[in-house]
């Protein structure tokens, strides 16, 4: 079952069964961290869909989603990225030499949490996992909503699972981590005086977020019931993708591999970050210790590559073409 956007409970068409991820009580309120995704090797990679096929995906910001004019981030556009690691200051020189963030401390509800600042404006988080905690190090997207409460009780009640919350994150908001039918992990974010990434379209901001998974049509269902999106798949024969749209606007995309998806990594969301020059940035990503895990390409929405940082979490680096 999930909730339409009138609020009536109606049935919920999804994939498989929920995933357990470590925390998850069935209440959702362990301090447990969801299960995290796998950094991708160069070998993963080039079973990836056929070389181009990305290049015909809508890859754009959300415009007009962010906070930048006081006012809340729409539900189910991605408000906020967030980082676990276990080494948060070589974490945080990484990508403070990568992208010009500062850092400044953030909500300790889950231990030590910074929050990265680019121009004065916040765009990620990146925290700190327990000594004992061995989980897969990924960046996490956060999708907003205006009752955190019921859409953790909506993922749920469509195949999903909550790992960590409901909780408040002190005055800065509400939150919850999940994951969908198929395993990928996401967060929820019921904004308070906290109301996520501040700005975007410029270099070292979120650009992008874009679930990987087996076939997008099954989870696209649960992310609708969740959120509302209105879908736009792509028609191709060798490329499976749905851009996620809000009122109009695209937030978001879901793409399918099919076997070609890692085993030892799974479906996992995938955050791109805008830069002014892919190339330059993927050898700053060497230098600091990161790794290439797909070379740069030209795509008509702009040059791409992917990387990892030095304790594997990947993500993409992206200069949009505007």
């Amino acid at each position: 079952m999930g909730y339409s956007k009138s609020g009536i409970l109606q049935p919920c068409a999804t994939g498989p069964g929920p995933a357990r991820i470590p925390g998850d009580t069935g209440g959702g309120t362990g301090r447990g961290i969801a299960r995290g995704q796998y950094a991708l090797s160069e070998a993963e990679v080039k079973r990836q869909a056929p070389r181009g096929a990305e290049e015909r995906v809508t890859m754009t910001e959300s415009r007009g989603s962010t906070g930048l004019n006081g006012t809340a981030h729409a539900p189910g556009t991605p408000c906020w990225v967030s980082l676990m690691v276990h080494g948060m200051a070589a974490t945080q020189e990484f990508y403070g030499a990568l992208f010009g963030w500062k850092f400044q401390p953030g909500p300790q509800q889950l231990g030590p949490y910074v929050r990265a600042v680019l121009d004065g404006h916040e765009v990620a988080g990146i925290g700190q996992l327990p000594p004992d905690r061995h989980l897969p190090i990924a960046w996490t997207p956060y999708l907003a909503s205006d009752d955190v409460d019921l859409t953790a009780e909506t993922v749920r009640a469509c195949g999903g699972t909550v790992g960590v919350g409901p909780l408040d994150a002190g005055d800065a908001g509400r939150m919850a981590i999940a994951s969908d039918p198929s395993g990928a992990v996401f967060g929820i974010w019921q904004t308070a005086a906290h109301l996520g990434t501040g700005i975007t379209e410029v270099p070292g901001t979120p650009a992008w977020n874009e679930l990987v998974t087996r076939d997008s049509a099954g989870v696209a269902k649960f992310y609708q019931m969740l959120f509302g999106y209105e879908e736009e798949p792509l028609v191709s024969t060798d490329f499976d993708y749905i851009t996620l749209h809000i009122e109009g606007r695209p937030v978001g995309g879901i793409r399918g591999v099919g076997r070609a998806l890692p085993r030892d990594r799974g479906p996992h969301w995938m955050t791109y970050f805008e830069v002014a020059d892919v190339d330059a940035s993927l050898t700053d990503v060497i230098d600091l210790g990161g790794h290439v895990l797909k070379t740069p390409r030209d795509t008509p929405h702009g040059r791409i590559a992917t990387v990892a940082d030095p304790e594997g979490a990947a993500f993409s680096l992206v200069r949009t073409s505007h």
